[in-house]
């Protein structure tokens, strides 16, 4: 997959208080999505906001784009 995340998405969040745990409790984040950031697989935009908006971050500060050839 030529997109992937730059960070450890869940090491990130867990630095800013946010344990998976939390997540769930709070209903910020399913079970589902969470599973998909441990897998490595890309989020829709909308969960994608939910994590910017929690780090305080841009889209580009977690995913890159790596050139296949």
């Amino acid at each position: 997959m030529p997109i992937r995340y730059k960070v450890n998405v869940l090491e990130k969040l867990k630095e800013a208080g946010y344990s998976t745990f939390r997540l769930r409790k709070e209903k910020l984040m399913g079970e589902a999505t969470i599973q998909k950031i441990r897998n490595g697989e890309l989020l829709s935009w909308s969960n994608m906001e939910v994590i910017c908006k929690l780090l305080n971050c841009q889209p580009g500060e977690l995913v890159e784009y790596i050139k296949e050839d």
